[in-house]
């Protein structure tokens, strides 16, 4: 009961602080039917400006970081991103009513990263004055890309595998997934899934920020621009966030109910994985409290800025109703309301 007590205590707490605060602000704007609303441009902006400063704490933290403390941590990044998507396509694919390609463009979305989500979490630790490893936003890539390369060859496989079944050649569909042919196109897409990735705005604004944090000496415009600029920053994307959450309720309408449920409790199901995973990195690498709470929260989030432009682009057909608003529109909200929860867990399981 204690621990229980402690979460809803935590919870009540945390919403008053401006992290959580603008969250729920704008989504009351949007339920009472503000026609408040933050340009899109300006949105791109924060984004970005967001990202390469989390990019450029995590470059320059890497410099000093023990290779094995941040190869650790980065591998179980990337091995929760595939898990979140297998475990979907196991469990979300499968229920009545939903297409298993709808359903794989959402999981994948969920496997990969929210960086907003992830900067809200650094927030909340950094407001607590907990602390957390440097490199936590250089483990950003490893998630989102593992997701997102991993649904979307899952996906085509499946259409590829389907498409020879209606053709009635059974031989044509194990030879296009396994022989020399098929596997020279999977190495294709996956090599092209990889570049546009890498190439999305949201994952050249994170890496840019890394190889300046790496290579160049950023640390007097970092303390003097991005530094101050953060927590302003954070809290107008919080509010549009909110907005945008509360807008895509409506996106679910028509969508097999299955997305509603698991949009509620993916979440927290994936944020159990990624603290799992952390206490692994904790007892291997001495991987900080903190440090499990964020991989907690990544683990929980769904992307928001380099998933759905992806997916677009690489499954057209999939329904962006059911994959934009399972993410945005549910899932976002509870990973962010999630970070009490975590919180409280790396206090009784590790201690601050």
């Amino acid at each position: 009961m204690d621990i229980i007590t402690d979460v809803v205590l935590t919870i009540l707490n945390q919403m008053q602080k401006p992290t959580l605060a603008f969250l729920i602000g704008g989504m009351m704007l949007a339920a009472l039917g503000s026609k408040f609303e933050v340009p899109e441009p300006i949105y791109k902006f924060i984004v970005i400006l967001l990202l390469l400063k989390v990019g450029i704490g995590a470059g320059i933290s890497v410099r000093e970081a023990d290779f094995v403390a941040l190869a650790v941590p980065a591998l179980l990044a990337a091995g929760i991103g595939i898990a979140i998507v297998v475990l979907g396509r196991a469990t979300l694919a499968r229920w009545r009513g939903v297409s298993q390609l709808d359903a794989t463009a959402t999981v994948g979305l969920f496997g990969a990263v929210s960086a907003s989500t992830l900067a809200a979490g650094m927030a909340v630790l950094d407001d607590e004055g907990i602390a957390y490893e440097g490199f936590i936003g250089a483990l950003y890539p490893f998630m989102d890309v593992a997701a997102l390369v991993t649904a979307i060859v899952l996906a085509r496989l499946a259409a590829a595998r389907k498409a020879a079944n209606v053709q009635g050649n059974g031989t044509m569909a194990m030879g296009g997934v396994g022989g020399t042919g098929g596997l020279a196109i999977e190495q294709g897409l996956i090599k092209g899934i990889l570049l546009d990735t890498l190439r999305s705005p949201a994952i050249s604004a994170l890496i840019l920020g890394l190889a300046l944090g790496l290579f160049a000496r950023p640390e007097s415009v970092y303390a003097s621009f991005y530094e101050p600029l953060f927590r302003g920053m954070l809290s107008v994307l919080m509010l549009i966030m909110g907005i945008e959450a509360w807008s895509r309720l409506s996106e679910l309408k028509g969508v097999a109910h299955a997305y509603l449920f698991y949009g509620l409790t993916a979440p927290l199901v994936h944020g159990a994985l990624g603290f799992g995973a952390g206490l692994i990195a904790h007892h291997l690498t001495g991987f900080s409290a903190g440090g499990v709470v964020l991989l907690s929260i990544m683990a929980a989030s769904s992307s928001d800025i380099s998933g759905p432009p992806t997916m677009r682009g690489a499954l057209p057909e999939a329904n962006p109703s059911a994959y934009v608003g399972a993410s945005t529109g549910l899932g976002t909200p509870v990973a962010i309301l999630s970070i009490p929860l975590f919180m409280v867990l790396a206090e009784y399981f590790i201690g601050f």
